[in-house]
């Protein structure tokens, strides 16, 4: 049996309590704890939403669980990032990703708040990111902001798609990672719009102007 199976088949025989707490903790622990490299937290998402379906827990509470786990791991690992991230992105497990952390750290550079938000929809980023941004000193107010947006439409979001999949997880699991891919496509495109509309208003008013 897989690490991941080992995990993964005891949340669906949890019921209540015990559900909402391992589910929680496996988010929260995802970026707080760079749990992420080892089970991705949208697996615990869609695992919830599998266990709602199932009436083992409510979906309302679940997916408020799942949301708020998320935006405190989250909150977390940027602390830890802020302390302890010139030392942590020195060991082993960091080195072998030296290329992936080196694209995360310019992408927040560069889009700062919106990368936080866009790094929610993929697994790597989703547990690195945070720390990431400590590191930087991206100021934590404007971090929280896209954190818990990101967190928000994240939690909801796979705790429907596993609710909706219900016995056929293991097939909904598979295509979460493209459900990530495409909302970032889709984001994109909606970015890019925006700035060109932005652009040619902008032109037209230096036009007008002069």
């Amino acid at each position: 049996m897989s690490l991941i199976s080992s995990i993964v088949n005891p949340i669906l025989n949890l019921n209540g309590l015990p559900a909402y707490g391992l589910v929680g903790v496996l988010v929260f622990a995802e970026a707080a704890l760079f749990f992420g490299f080892v089970l991705p937290g949208e697996t615990a998402v869609i695992l919830g939403g599998v266990l709602a379906y199932r009436h083992s827990v409510s979906l309302p509470w679940m997916i408020a669980v799942v949301v708020v786990a998320a935006i405190t791991g989250d909150s977390v690992g940027y602390e830890v990032g802020r302390h302890y991230g010139t030392r942590l992105l020195a060991t082993r497990i960091f080195a072998r990703h030296a290329d992936a952390l080196g694209k995360a750290k310019m992408s927040l550079r560069r889009n700062g708040g919106r990368a936080v938000l866009l790094s929610r929809f993929t697994a790597f980023l989703r547990a690195v990111t945070p720390g990431l941004a400590g590191t930087a000193e991206l100021p934590y107010r404007r971090f929280l902001i896209f954190n818990a947006t990101g967190g928000l439409i994240w939690g909801i979001g796979y705790s429907l798609l596993g609710y909706l999949g219900g016995a056929s997880y293991k097939r909904i699991e598979s295509y979460a990672s493209y459900a990530g891919y495409i909302f970032l496509t889709v984001l994109a495109i909606v970015a890019v719009t925006v700035l060109v509309l932005r652009r040619r208003r902008n032109n037209a008013a230096s036009v007008v102007a002069r």
